[in-house]
């Protein structure tokens, strides 16, 4: 058996393997509309821009005018208060949300459904986009950030522009500390050396020599607090049976 990475202890389940999932503010997901709806235009406003944490992208809240709310990624360019639209005769205007099959080819579209209704699944992080590049027969040609090109159904809902935040990664961590929370903020493990693996004056268990640990066995002459477990054994560990 391999080595098992950090992905896959996170299967061991506890709170130091789980992200802080409470803190998240909503998913980020399109609100369901009629068919009328979905047809003409439904005019919203983006009520509150917050950040949540584990996301490189701040989240914007849209209030729409048939009562309805829903949480979405915020394009670069758009700011409280703002009005969009959505549906399938709404302008291609930044922050505005279109059916594919109506985007014009060439425009730059993020968080876009792979099927009709599922709320938004690709081209979420901060900086992403995908690329409009022709429609056809099979459907609208979509171009990801990895270079690779697929066909989506032209009822699949996407937003105008790129996701705020391009820049993020740019900026060096400086110290270990902030690499480590935004770690525990995703929910994944932070890398940690193995004692073994150090030398023997930063850790206990550090040594050239292999399989080198600290003693278990307690010396005669401890200080009390320190006189616990096995005092001045001649041997630690279960003890074998010798042969006569």
């Amino acid at each position: 058996m391999g080595k098992r990475i950090r992905v896959q202890r996170r299967g061991r389940g506890g709170s130091a393997f789980r992200a802080a999932a409470h803190k998240r503010v909503a998913a980020v997901q399109y609100p369901s509309l009629s068919k009328t709806e979905i047809e003409g235009v439904v005019k919203g406003k983006i009520e509150q821009i917050v950040h949540e944490p584990g996301r490189g992208s701040p989240l914007a809240l849209v209030g729409l005018e048939n009562g309805q709310s829903f949480h979405t990624v915020v394009p670069e360019g758009v700011f409280q208060g703002q009005i969009i639209q959505m549906g399938s005769k709404a302008p291609v205007d930044v922050g505005n949300i279109l059916t594919l099959g109506d985007v014009p080819p060439g425009t730059i579209v993020c968080n876009v459904e792979l099927q009709p209704g599922d709320g938004g699944k690709v081209c979420r992080s901060s900086g992403s986009y995908a690329t409009v590049v022709a429609h056809t027969p099979l459907g609208t040609m979509i171009k990801f950030p990895s270079g690779k090109t697929t066909y989506l159904n032209d009822l699949g809902r996407a937003m105008v522009g790129l996701v705020s935040g391009s820049g993020r990664v740019d900026k060096p961590f400086l110290k270990a500390g902030p690499r480590y929370h935004l770690f525990h903020a995703k929910g994944h493990k932070y890398q940690r050396p193995r004692g073994v693996a150090m030398i023997a004056a930063v850790h206990p268990y550090g040594s050239s020599h292999r399989g080198a640990r600290k003693v278990t066995t307690v010396g005669r002459h401890a200080p009390p607090g320190q006189k616990v477990g096995l005092i001045a054994a001649r041997r630690a560990g279960r003890g074998r049976k010798r042969r006569a």
